[in-house]
């Protein structure tokens, strides 16, 4: 086995992972303070790439104008889903939610194809997909550039975030509302204004991932099923864990890498695609909640 080609194949999948798990970082924040799975993740990616692309198509922005009002633009849907969509269905059964979140999901979709056109868009990022020069002269190893600026600017959202929740009040109140509602209710948590605070975020979070993605395949509707992808992420990590979101995004985009690599060639190829769902359906036959998920004890 050529080593140099093994850590090119495994470094290229640990760098996918990392926008894997960005993805899925947009399901845990909402799912860990509301308890709602957020179904239109995928569908607010989309949102916010075409949305971006849009602007600069019609409006003739530029990229660097286009990208803080779209970010605008996912703060201020990320409020309005908390109050026209969520907040009257406080209290019903959380089937309920998720259903609304995915009809969530089609109207989004519907709508940026209604104001942006269903044409794919290329997103010119400033970030040119060629080898490191770095790593090819000296380790020999085909390492996408465009892939590490793009797990740097995931590591510092993520960053950005754990500053969120460790050291401001708002943070505090976030790690308060998703340990307990009830009591953070009590102790005069505004709630309600907690969840539309945690959409805006998710919408944030959404438009990073929307642009990443978007510059490295196009601005598509098939952006809406990178969430997909992070279902075995999220059940690899816990769905209440943003580190847990990260490290199963790593584990996921090694495995699917390497796997097709591999194990391909001897079952006829074409197992990427489908793999990581076979190690996620795995490992929940050995641990449901996730490596750092919180376990739950059903008494009977």
């Amino acid at each position: 086995m050529d080593i140099n080609f093994f850590f090119e194949v495994l470094i290229g999948g640990l760098l996918s992972g990392v926008m894997y798990a960005l993805v899925a970082i947009g399901f845990v924040l909402i799912y860990k303070a509301s308890g709602v799975f957020n179904f239109a993740q995928g569908a607010m990616v989309f949102f916010a790439a075409l949305t971006c692309v849009g602007l600069m198509d019609k409006f003739g922005m530029s990229l660097w104008l286009a990208i803080p009002c779209t970010m605008v633009a996912m703060i201020v849907l990320g409020f309005a889903i908390e109050r026209v969509v969520l907040r009257p269905l406080v209290n019903q059964p959380e089937i309920t939610l998720f259903m609304a979140t995915i009809g969530l999901a089609f109207f989004l979709e519907g709508l940026a194809q209604l104001l942006w056109g269903s044409q794919v868009h290329q997103l010119p990022l400033p970030i040119e997909d060629v080898p490191m020069q770095s790593l090819l002269d000296r380790f020999n190893i085909v390492v996408s550039q465009f892939d590490v600026i793009a797990a740097l600017i995931c590591g510092v959202l993520v960053a950005a975030l754990a500053l969120l929740f460790a050291k401001t009040k708002v943070g505090r109140a976030l790690r308060a509302v998703a340990d307990d509602h009830q009591a953070a209710l009590a102790v005069g948590i505004p709630l309600q204004r907690i969840w539309a605070i945690l959409w805006a975020v998710a919408g944030v979070v959404a438009l990073v991932a929307g642009l990443l993605w978007g510059a490295r395949n196009g601005v598509q509707f098939a952006l809406t099923f990178i969430a997909l992808k992070a279902l075995p992420v999220l059940i690899l990590g816990g769905f209440t864990s943003v580190p847990g979101a990260i490290v199963g995004g790593l584990i996921i985009g090694a495995s699917e890498k390497l796997a097709e690599v591999y194990i391909g060639p001897l079952v006829g190829g074409g197992i990427e695609g489908w793999f990581p769902y076979v190690l996620a359906l795995l490992f929940l036959l050995v641990r449901p909640e996730g490596l750092f998920g919180e376990k739950i004890i059903r008494r009977i």
